[in-house]
């Protein structure tokens, strides 16, 4: 694990080929040299993170079609949902906040049958950020639109654009607890979180102003959750364990 934090690609297990691991992409609009485009974009950091945990990262933009689901998830050995933009508050029966962003209705279409098909195959996953956001409202659950009208701070986006930290306290007795121990201090950036937890859903770790900063899918071969940013951090760990079980399948 500590070759993984300084950079080389750890072993996976079994010395086979190395597991293929979907990542959710980003659907924006973005710019270079004199092009500006709608694109699928990732931020580096997910497959940097996924590469030195030992498996292989595959894009996954959000198509129009669903048709192509049952395919990836025949090929592919695990799945990160990444982070991004706020889910359209509809898809959970709420009314849209002020400040919730702007619409992206192919994403979030892609995404939220890409986590129920996800579940329905027993692929291991890990969800982050808008991730578990997503896995919540994909199992019936709701969101909390704007955090610091509900919390009354901002520290869990205490700077427009830049990666924050906090500490989070964990059950012991969790996946998560396992791979990190019982406590943590993590890269956060994000301005909505899990309100009504959805069926079948376990809280597994909280911020400091109760906020539940993971939840896990009990009975799933690997199944869980973080609101905060592990890509951004130097603690690979939970990237790890997702290629081990991701290798192991």
């Amino acid at each position: 694990m500590t070759e993984a934090v300084r950079g080389a690609p750890a072993p996976h297990a079994g010395g086979g080929a190395p597991p293929l691991i979907g990542i959710t992409a980003y659907q924006e609009a973005a710019r270079w040299g004199t092009w500006v485009r709608e694109v699928a974009l990732l931020p580096a950091p997910y497959a940097r993170s996924v590469e030195r945990a030992g498996g292989v990262p595959v894009l996954l933009p959000s198509t129009a079609s669903l048709r192509g689901l049952g395919a990836l998830i025949e090929r592919l050995d695990g799945i990160v949902l990444a982070g991004g933009g706020d889910i359209g508050p509809e898809l959970y029966g709420a009314v849209r906040h002020a400040e919730t962003g702007p619409p992206q209705p192919q994403r979030d279409r892609f995404e939220l049958a890409l986590a129920r098909a996800v579940i329905d195959a027993d692929l291991p996953f890990l969800a982050i950020c808008r991730g578990m956001q997503v896995l919540n409202v994909a199992r019936g659950g709701a969101l909390i639109q704007y955090l610091p009208e509900a919390v009354g701070h901002r520290g869990h986006a205490p700077e427009t654009g830049i990666v924050g930290s906090h500490p989070v306290r964990i059950s012991g007795t969790s996946l998560v607890g396992k791979i990190l121990g019982e406590s943590a201090n993590v890269p956060t950036y994000h301005h909505q979180a899990v309100g009504r937890l959805g069926k079948g859903l376990v809280p597994v770790a909280w911020a400091d102003d109760q906020v539940v900063e993971a939840v896990e899918l009990p009975g799933h071969r690997f199944g869980l959750a973080v609101q905060w940013h592990p890509e951004e951090g130097d603690d690979g760990r939970l990237f790890e364990a997702l290629v081990a079980e991701a290798a192991g399948r």
